[in-house]
């Protein structure tokens, strides 16, 4: 997917060949009164071919908002309108690109009175294979927060011209040291667990003073933060992942940037930023947006308060700001070849401008996988984001999935709590029926854990029993599964403060005295956790039932749940017990689904279970069973 950006340009210094797309294009100046400083050019290259002929682009430079532009004589691309947004340090332009608009060079000039500045445009040819993964029901998606990962290169560990420039593993809220390589020599054990799909925490520039390390205060949209590597390692990452045949998912952020990026410190319109006289936290309730009794005060409280201190909450509502984003977006997927996205606080900014930025991504890759944090509580919640979901609103969401907290908060009800009318396990079958609510739940992403929440282990009292019909149910579900980073390896610690989450995956350092990345590193628990996920994961790829079967469940009874998932080639059988009651079911309960078989093959411990007898519901235990 990289060959078309291997070409030849002729530049003021001469040939050069580029092997792939620059880091950052600058203006050669004549006579300019831009001094010491060099024209940013935000998105600093582009591509031929697009859906959206549109782009415009941001220049930054001291005064420039008072020059003048002009296109030379070129086939394929039109300026249409040049503007200067309030601050004179910014100049826009308005640019169509035709289907004519071949790849390659394009020269501008910037004119005022006697300055004169040209600078280079390159159009590349766009990528038809993004994504280059499809992420389907029978993947399993790895969450990574890079710094805290793996080390795969220590000479990036000190920065000394950036906040929090250096490294110590000892403190809870500093950087460690992690960062992209480290991530890219463990794709092959990755691969081994079983993983098809990687999500890492933000990985732009966070150059914040404090808390740097989780990336969600992001201080350049177009550059990966130093610490963690550069655009082009990043880049690399996606080929090594597309090489494996795994997918990678870029976890974007819509609603905040940090205080110190660098366009907030020299905004180009106050129209950008939701300003306050006093500070304003959000209050995190997302139903405000669409309660028939909510308060003005309580919806503008919600999408204009701050997440924090130093994070500005962004006005969506400014068309430049909203331009700015949906194209910073598109140009990552296609400069790294993205097969999809994670929408961090999705609820948070203006809903109209997320359902266009969904939208314009959607136009231009119709196939990319795309997911919403809703971190909220209630399935109407959850499900009004949605696109076409049945609830009514008055425009489109068009965000094909979210992140779906009601099943997480189900499990850990039916793992840690006594069954009951509708309690314990009973909450999943509850809340699985709501999926009526949703246009296709198969696609919302399901976990136990995250980089926000308790370790999963720990939420069910550190029993091992448990932990595995967690998971199984994970596994086993509809939904797109996705674990943490350690849960392979029991990983355990409440979220208070959520940097005890957030711990060194053990091995990652070159100083690790043991390592959890090998087998002879881990305890035995840690194995038999390692295994049991691992041995399920590959079984389930592939797996027909599990990437297109519907689910078939039946009311749970005396603390038991069943449920199918049913293809037409393949179907799985699911019972869950975790009582501690040995239980015995009658097969005839479940005739719809079994009535074509009559064996099956228990796929935790390869026995063969005989349907025409009691089925067998062990105390505390998952049951897994590939009907035959």
């Amino acid at each position: 997917m990289f060959k078309n950006y291997n070409y030849f340009i002729l530049s003021a210094l001469g040939l050069i060949l580029l092997t792939g797309p620059p880091d950052a294009l600058v203006a050669q100046k004549k006579n300019s009164d831009i001094e010491d400083q060099s024209l940013r050019i935000d998105p600093p290259f582009w591509w031929s071919g697009m859906q959206n002929p549109e782009l415009r682009l941001f220049l930054y430079g001291e005064n420039i908002g008072e020059y003048i532009p002009s296109l030379a004589e070129n086939v394929g691309i039109d300026l249409l309108r040049y503007y200067c947004p309030g601050n004179r340090n910014y100049l826009l332009l308005d640019l169509v690109i035709s289907p004519k608009a071949s790849p390659g060079k394009y020269i501008f000039t910037l004119t005022k009175d006697n300055y004169i500045i040209d600078f280079e445009y390159i159009l590349f040819e766009k990528s038809s294979e993004i994504p280059s993964k499809r992420i389907e029901s029978d993947d399993l998606i790895y969450l990574i927060m890079p710094d805290r990962f793996a080390n795969g290169n220590t000479t990036n560990d000190e920065n000394p011209g950036m906040h929090q420039g250096g490294v110590n593993r000892n403190a809870m809220f500093e950087r460690h040291g992690g960062d992209i390589e480290g991530v890219i020599g463990k794709l092959d054990y990755l691969k081994n667990l079983g993983v098809s799909a990687l999500w890492l925490t933000p990985v732009l520039e966070n150059n914040q003073p404090e808390e740097s390390y989780h990336g969600y205060a992001a201080t350049d949209l177009y550059k990966v933060d130093p610490r963690l590597g550069n655009n082009e390692l990043y880049l690399e990452l996606a080929k090594e992942c597309h090489e494996r045949r795994m997918g990678l998912i870029m976890d974007v952020v819509l609603n905040h940037w940090g205080d110190k990026n660098w366009m907030y410190l020299d905004l180009p319109s106050e129209s950008w930023i939701h300003r306050q006289d006093t500070f304003s936290r959000t209050n995190y309730r997302a139903p405000t947006l669409f309660d028939p009794y909510a308060s003005s005060y309580d919806k503008r409280l919600f999408s204009e308060g701050w997440f924090d201190h130093h994070m500005p909450d962004l006005d969506q509502k400014s068309n430049d700001l909203a331009v700015y984003l949906i194209q910073s977006h598109i140009w990552w997927i296609l400069y790294a070849g993205i097969d999809g996205l994670r929408i961090d606080t999705y609820a948070y900014p203006d809903q109209r401008f997320m359902a266009e930025w969904a939208g314009a991504i959607r136009k231009e890759f119709p196939e990319i996988f795309m997911f919403g944090e809703i971190w909220d509580h209630g399935s109407t919640t959850q499900s009004w984001f949605t696109d076409e979901c049945g609830i009514s609103r008055d425009f489109r969401s068009n965000l094909p999935s979210v992140t779906d907290f009601q099943l997480y908060y189900a499990v850990l009800e039916a793992l840690n709590k006594d069954f009951g009318w509708t309690e314990g396990i009973a909450r999943i079958y509850y809340t699985l029926a709501k999926d009526i609510l949703a246009k296709n739940p198969h696609r919302n992403v399901t976990f136990l854990d995250n980089h926000d929440l308790s370790r999963f282990y720990s939420m069910v009292g550190e029993d091992f029993n448990r932990f595995k019909i967690g998971i199984g149910i994970l596994l086993t579900t509809r939904g797109i599964p996705c674990i943490y980073y350690g849960t392979e390896i029991l990983m355990k610690n409440y979220a208070d403060p959520d940097g005890k989450v957030r711990e060194d995956f053990p091995g990652g350092w070159p100083d690790d005295q043991i390592s959890k990345f090998d087998s002879t590193g881990r305890t035995d628990a840690e194995q038999n956790a390692f295994t049991f996920i691992q041995k399920l994961t590959h079984w389930r790829m592939g797996n027909l039932a599990i990437r297109s079967g519907k689910l078939i469940h039946f009311v749970p009874e005396n603390g038991v749940y069943v449920y199918f998932r049913v293809h037409e080639d393949s179907s799985v059988m699911v019972v869950c017990n975790p009582t501690k009651k040995d239980r015995y079911l009658d097969p005839g309960k479940f005739a719809e689904c079994l009535q074509n078989f009559r064996r099956a093959d228990n796929i935790l411990d390869s026995s063969k279970l005989d349907l025409t007898l009691p089925i067998p519901a062990v105390s505390g235990s998952i049951g897994i069973y590939e009907l035959r």
